[in-house]
């Protein structure tokens, strides 16, 4: 419990600077660090992100960077699409489980490094910060996949709604990074709900010791979003996600090869 509590920590600050990060990093912790299996992983990982999302959207909502009626439509098209992945996610053997998370990081990683570089090499960050409408079509399909994402790997969904809302909403990457909070406890709770009824039991000692730590640290990493560039921003949740991507799979492909 102190390991998961110290973790936790480290893992709220980048929740609250980044909108994003406490599923992809806690779902490999809990099961190569902590022990835990892969489908009790995911299940723990949600209440992890819901708890310390309740949290970190404080400071971005009192300095303005969450965008209310946006991230509650968002959520409200996901909430289908979350409750359904959890359901297939107990279909799923848990080393495919890992592999599949790790590709699918791989691919968010790729598309949010080249728009860092992309950022960069026009000279900063984006202007404003008000987002460009998008059909409701699209809408409606970025939205119910990043439910499904969320329920099925146990995630808040924050490192698909963050790229989503730069890259197809146009939002500014600090207002996408307060508006997926929103969007992430809301995801959260429809996957958990997903979840009742599939036999899957949380440790609840290892994931209330990471949550509450991780809730504090989210209160750190919200404040000090003000204090980075939104290209530094979209550079560092680039690499998280390729650093993760990267250990999972070297952890979880050697399972699948061998069965």
């Amino acid at each position: 419990m102190i390991l998961a509590a110290v973790i936790g920590l480290a893992v709220g600050v980048v929740v609250g600077m980044l909108g994003a990060g406490g599923g992809i990093l806690s779902v490999p912790i809990l099961v190569y660090i902590l022990g835990q299996e892969p489908h009790q992983a995911t299940a723990a990982s949600l209440v992890i992100v819901a708890l310390t999302a309740c949290v970190s959207i404080i400071p971005h909502a009192r300095a303005g960077r969450v965008r209310w009626r946006d991230g509650l439509i968002f959520a409200a098209l996901s909430a289908l699409g979350s409750f359904a992945g959890a359901r297939a996610s107990a279909l799923v053997a848990p080393t495919v489980l890992m592999v599949s998370f790790g590709v699918m990081l791989s691919v968010v990683a790729v598309v949010m490094l080249r728009k860092a570089w992309k950022m960069r090499r026009d000279a900063g960050d984006m202007p404003g910060g008000e987002a460009r409408g998008a059909s409701p079509l699209m809408l409606l399909a970025v939205a119910t996949l990043t439910g499904v994402l969320t329920g099925f790997f146990g995630v808040g969904g924050g490192f698909v709604v963050v790229p989503a809302l730069v890259l197809v909403l146009h939002f500014s990457p600090k207002k996408a990074t307060g508006t997926s909070l929103l969007v992430m406890i809301i995801a959260s709770l429809m996957g958990l709900l997903g979840r009742i009824g599939t036999g899957v039991e949380l440790n609840w000692d290892i994931a209330l010791a990471f949550a509450a730590a991780s809730m504090c640290g989210g209160l750190v990493g919200a404040r000090l979003t003000t204090r980075v560039r939104e290209s530094t921003l979209t550079l560092a949740f680039g690499i998280l996600l390729a650093g993760v991507a990267l250990g999972t799979l070297v952890e979880a492909l050697p399972g699948v090869i061998r069965g």
